[in-house]
């Protein structure tokens, strides 16, 4: 069956009849689990996805985990990703954490990008209201999009319960913690995961976190040891929290997550402000 690029899909009804509209799958969304959106993801608790689908836009994006997930539903039937990864909208999941009450670390569209250019204005000011209602969470949203996420910064509620982050994969991309800098989020962090390359022009200024890991996967790409201790040994320079994710290889847990002899999974302590 051919690939659908670019379609933007709202399904407003399209729920399976065996489950109430209010449950979310984990972030491999395998199956149809109760789990409130628990993740494997080492450094969140929980997934929520509003939206699901994205397009691939910079070299991280090469083999996309997400990506591969989805495509393989493709066509099946009343499975949630029967459109595979062209982007779709799920507005019955808008409210989804605020059913949540404990509370939760949550990684937002872990199976999209919150500032893709085809989510509208108006249902990315929902997503935040979300969170800004749901006070108790803490939410952390990534993007490779730094230009549209900076468009719209001004328009959005900026509570202090989310965390902005941008994906550096490479030299060619530190500009996007420029562009992240200038948005009001009381903790600002960067991934650099997959890491395809050194990062030796990355300011950390006004950087509370930074994650870095390997590719994984069949097709994975190898990181270089000397790029992540760099990371590390800067992070320790500018008070910046380090967390370092995974070696990567063929499975994510191929090659561990030690490095130097000790693992870091360092959170930021506050928010940092600039200035």
């Amino acid at each position: 069956m051919p690939k659908r690029r670019g379609r933007v899909l709202h399904d407003h009804h399209h729920v399976s009849p065996h489950r109430p509209p209010h449950w979310s799958y984990t972030d491999t969304e395998r199956g149809w689990g109760k789990v409130a959106g628990s993740s494997k993801i080492e450094w969140t608790e929980a997934t929520w996805n509003p939206v699901t689908g994205c397009d691939q836009i910079s070299p991280g994006c090469a083999h996309c985990y997400a990506k591969t997930f989805a495509e393989r539903w493709r066509g099946v039937p009343a499975h949630p990703y029967e459109q595979g990864f062209d982007l779709k909208l799920w507005p019955e999941r808008l409210e989804v954490p605020l059913h949540w009450r404990k509370p939760k670390t949550i990684f937002v569209n872990s199976m999209s990008d919150v500032f893709h250019e085809a989510i509208p204005d108006d249902y990315v000011a929902q997503i935040f209201e979300t969170m800004r209602a749901a006070h108790w969470h803490t939410f952390q949203v990534l993007t490779k999009r730094e230009e549209r996420m900076l468009r719209l910064a001004g328009k959005l509620t900026w509570p202090p319960n989310v965390w902005m982050g941008v994906t550096i994969e490479n030299r060619r991309f530190v500009h996007r913690a420029d562009a992240l800098r200038e948005v009001p989020a009381a903790v600002r962090f960067i991934s650099a995961e997959p890491l395809l390359g050194e990062l030796e022009n990355l300011s950390l200024d006004g950087i509370a976190w930074l994650i870095a890991g390997g590719e994984s996967g069949p097709r994975h790409r190898r990181v270089d040891a000397e790029w992540i201790r760099d990371l590390r040994d800067r992070c320790a320079g500018a008070d910046t929290a380090f967390f370092f994710k995974q070696w990567g290889g063929a499975r994510p847990k191929s090659n561990g997550r030690t490095l130097d002899g000790r693992v870091h999974d360092d959170f930021p302590r506050q928010a940092v402000a600039l200035g």
